[in-house]
């Protein structure tokens, strides 16, 4: 066997550049790390293989997740082609050469020990189509300028452009890419003890609740709101209703509004939007980036803050809604009920989507499951009927005027002292 250079080609993981096929699942913050803990693993695999010398072609700066033993070089050129070429020319110290992405935390140092003997290069297929490592003796920008690079059939052309330039090829095993949440998840189950592997199953049973309402939200996922004793929380679980127009029910709620109008947990902005259609001035506040952006698309206006925060026009709201049981945000009813107190003005309204039955008072957290198999934290939550909130609502020296319900909603409508 030849001890030669190993290089690994990476970019360094930052958020929002990195790994961006797993924001479907994933946020950019939490695809950043499952990349980042890809490159760790990665490293490690290299370091432990026989090597002459190791490289790291970075796009980016370092990190901590840099172990010792590597020399950083830069990424130059301006296609994928040329920066691989380039990171062959920069590596080069007279020994031959693999390369390997950040893609396959799998690998191990079997995969990069073989003897060079008869060979002038080395190509590792992955089952995407293209290919986890590439092996050269010489720089030779002839075997990678003009190469597609990321197609379904990149190995395939990779391995003619070699064998055209009369080059022995040894054949490695094909590997896993990890760049989709599946690959993700074949991974973890395959290679369970890698640090990615870990990771991915922290993250896939303990997601932030807000992004797994993003998803539903997106429509990448549907969303089910689970309580303690096991039931779906329905006001939670329905994105298709509050993605689609105000109903005959929202607008009979609508009807008792007084202008302007501060929605609370707007949503994809159904309400706010038709408050504006009826020509009452409106503002939708919710925590959730892509709840505001669909409500600002539909051509209302939205904030992303949380109602415990400064808002605009605080004391000088003529209603403050909380629809679809946004009287659990927080998971305490009476706090929220004070915090709406303090936004209307004197005398003004404040009206509350309850539960159907009037007896339940539940405020315990709720956990969202994902169709994509995620599981949310605990969401602090709150599940009120009529009696316990007209309990919270005098205590915040506020008073009902109207209880009325439809066959599946009810609705408390209260005023300010």
């Amino acid at each position: 066997m030849i001890a030669g250079t190993l290089i690994v080609i990476a970019k360094e993981p930052v958020p929002g550049r990195v790994k961006t096929r797993l924001q479907t699942e994933f946020t950019p913050n939490e695809a950043a790390a499952l990349a980042r803990a890809s490159l760790a693993d990665t490293l490690n695999a290299v370091r432990s293989a026989p090597a002459s010398r190791r490289v790291l072609a970075l796009d980016g700066e370092p990190g901590p997740w840099l172990p010792d033993g590597f020399d950083v070089v830069a990424q130059r050129g301006d296609g994928l082609d040329e920066r691989l070429a380039a990171a062959f020319e920069d590596a080069f110290d007279g020994t031959p050469m693999l390369l390997v992405g950040m893609d396959t935390p799998q690998l191990t140092s079997d995969h990069l020990s073989f003897d060079w003997r008869g060979y002038d290069a080395v190509l590792g297929p992955t089952d995407d189509g293209g290919y986890w490592c590439l092996g050269l003796r010489l720089p030779d920008r002839r075997a990678l300028i003009g190469v597609p690079m990321s197609t379904e059939h990149t190995g395939r052309d990779q391995l003619r452009r070699l064998r055209a330039l009369g080059l022995r090829v040894l054949l490695l095993p094909t590997l896993r890419d990890l760049d989709t949440p599946r690959d993700a998840a074949l991974i973890a189950v395959a290679h369970p003890s890698l640090r990615v592997s870990r990771l991915y199953r922290r993250l896939h049973h303990a997601a932030h609740p807000g992004s797994l309402f993003d998803q539903a939200l997106g429509g990448t996922a549907n969303v089910v709101a689970i309580s303690t004793d096991g039931r779906t929380v329905p006001s939670l679980s329905e994105v298709e209703r509050w993605s689609s127009p105000a109903d005959e029910v929202d607008q009979l709620a609508l009807s008792r509004c007084e202008g302007p109008v501060l929605d609370i947990g707007c949503g994809p902005g159904r309400i706010v939007t038709a408050l504006a259609e009826r020509g009452i001035p409106a503002l939708g506040v919710d925590i959730s980036p892509r709840a505001v952006s669909l409500t600002t698309s539909r051509g209302a206006p939205a904030l992303r803050r949380p109602v415990h925060e400064r808002l605009p026009g605080e004391g000088r709201w003529g209603s403050v809604l909380l629809m679809d049981g946004n009287i659990g945000i927080g998971g305490d009813p009476a706090a929220l009920l004070r915090r709406c107190a303090e936004l209307v003005r004197p005398g003004g309204l404040i009206l509350v989507e309850v539960d159907p039955d009037d007896d339940l008072d539940d405020t315990a957290p709720i956990v969202l499951h994902s169709s994509t198999g995620r599981r949310s934290t605990p969401l602090p939550w709150a599940r009120v009927g009529s009696r316990a909130l007209l309990r919270h609502a005098l205590a915040a020296d506020l008073y009902p005027t109207e209880d009325w319900r439809t066959p599946t909603r009810a609705f408390l409508t209260l005023r300010a002292s």
